[in-house]
């Protein structure tokens, strides 16, 4: 009888033994490839790709709202001050106006004694406004000149305590605004990572299994791109040093960093000062304390921290003062390359610069990522090339 089995069409057998790896790979290329097909026809559940992009703009937008949170705190803190000053000034000020007022009702109260008319002094006592005061120049005209004295001391300190009033006044009420910016950040922000764990909440064990398979897809590429971007630093830094021999300098460079932006690298930039990298390496120091400690949104540490919040407390810590968001750090320095990374620049990411990370060389970052996670060493591609916004160097 012939046999059914078909033959081997030559060459298409790669190997007679294969590796754990290949196998594993091999496996993993099968379930994503088959993801899809999961869903019955005419199911309504979103594939798991759409989950995992859903997932990470929920994860971007609570992080903007964060950025948008931690402005408003910190300008809700600043207003707060301030009216808190105001109102000391206020109440200073008030005292000084009845001190005034009561040397103005002792000349008032001895002019009722000596039984004139009415009380030049009481005229202005009655006066409601300092333009009152000033409005009787006939009475004024009639005092002696330590009445008069007593009138300008009066009307200086109802001026500046009126004054004073509705500068408080008005604080108050853009500190009531502040107030509700802040209110309004803190509910998207709780809002959009709710949506996300709730997404999460409905994987199946199978699904879950495959967006991690997903994750360290993404990761392995990540790392392949910050070990490509740490050969061509090093290749331009061996090219920086051969000139300088053969020069008869030194490799070294005064510069602080060429102006620039992440798509535009350029192989003429100079490397960072050695005064930028001793202050660069005791952020560095700081910063790789932090690793294993909780992102928490809004949070400066020292228990946790979020991005912005992470990178501002590691600069502190060299002696430099950074704003408090993205927003603001991101015009605190100088742009250069992805090309001329020195240990130390800001990493910022996405067209909104809604995510911050320290570059330690080797194309590699610490960052606090995203809820959920904590601070850790990351390659600055782990988003993909097209989310680096942009590399500045803060000092």
């Amino acid at each position: 009888m012939a046999s059914h089995r078909k033959s081997r069409t030559p060459g298409t057998r790669v190997a007679s033994i294969r590796t754990p790896a290949l196998a594993t790979a091999a496996l993993t290329s099968v379930a994503l490839l088959s993801q899809t097909a999961d869903a019955a026809p005419g199911d309504d559940r979103p594939s798991l790709e759409e989950v995992e992009k859903k997932v990470g703009d929920l994860y971007r937008q609570a992080e903007s709202a964060t950025e948008k949170y931690n402005a408003a705190k910190e300008k809700t803190t600043k207003q707060r001050k301030r009216v808190d000053t105001l109102l000391d000034d206020v109440a200073q000020r008030t005292q000084k106006l009845n001190e005034a007022r009561a040397e103005l009702g002792s000349y008032a109260a001895a002019q009722y004694r000596t039984g004139a008319g009415m009380p030049d002094t009481a005229t202005f006592l009655l006066a409601e406004t300092p333009q009152d005061v000033f409005d009787q120049r006939q009475v004024l005209d009639r005092m002696t000149g330590r009445q008069k004295a007593a009138v300008d001391d009066y009307v200086t300190q109802q001026t500046e305590t009126m004054k004073k009033r509705q500068e408080a006044t008005e604080s108050l009420r853009t500190l009531t605004e502040t107030q509700g910016d802040l209110k309004t950040a803190k509910a998207t922000v709780q809002k959009k990572l709710a949506d996300a764990r709730e997404l999460l909440s409905k994987l199946t064990a199978e699904e879950k299994a495959r967006l991690a398979a997903i994750e360290k897809r993404k990761q392995e590429e990540a790392a392949r791109k910050a070990a490509e971007l740490a050969r061509q630093q090093a290749a331009q830094e061996q090219a920086r040093e051969e000139a300088a021999q053969q020069s008869g300098g030194t490799s070294e460079s005064s510069g602080s960093g060429s102006t620039g932006s992440a798509d535009t690298p350029s192989a003429d930039a100079p490397p960072a000062d050695s005064s930028y990298a001793a202050k660069a390496e005791k952020a560095l120091v700081f910063a790789r304390a932090q690793i294993g400690k909780p992102y928490v949104w809004g949070a400066t540490g020292p228990g946790s921290y979020d991005c912005s919040g992470l990178t501002q407390a590691a600069w502190k810590a060299a002696g430099v003062s950074l704003p408090r968001t993205t927003y603001d750090q991101v015009n605190a320095g100088t742009t250069v390359p992805v090309s001329q990374a020195q240990p130390g620049d800001l990493v910022f990411f996405y067209d909104d610069v809604t995510h911050v990370g320290i570059y330690i060389g080797n194309g590699m970052m610490i960052h606090a990522p995203k809820p959920g996670t904590y601070v850790r060493e990351e390659s600055i591609y782990y988003d993909g090339d097209s989310a680096i916004h942009s590399i500045v160097r803060p000092a």
